[in-house]
């Protein structure tokens, strides 16, 4: 089965919610790489799933929710400045998995 590489990325209000919709995203195969920020392979079926769940969850006039698929061409060519990543949640091993 294929996969999309996915970036999804939230800002929400509630802890409650924002727990939900990280719990989903792990559920999903996702890593956390920042706070409110995931990364990973997601089979190609779950990725409107996901979005669906996510949808369901969140309050739409307040909470945004961010799902990006990325072919390995385009991903790589993604420039990360600064800090880039969570270095608490993200070490050298899982980032070798995308880069």
């Amino acid at each position: 089965m294929s996969s999309v590489l996915t970036w999804i990325i939230y800002d929400i209000v509630s802890n409650k919610t924002r727990n939900k919709v990280a719990k989903a995203c792990k559920e999903a195969g996702l890593i956390r790489v920042q706070k409110s920020v995931f990364l990973g392979r997601v089979e190609t079926n779950r990725f409107d799933e996901l979005g669906e769940i996510c949808r369901d969850l969140i309050d739409e006039e307040e909470d945004s929710v961010y799902l990006f698929p990325f072919c390995q061409e385009d991903f790589r060519r993604v420039k990360v400045m600064g800090q880039g990543f969570d270095r608490k949640l993200v070490n050298d091993e899982v980032l070798s998995q995308f880069f």
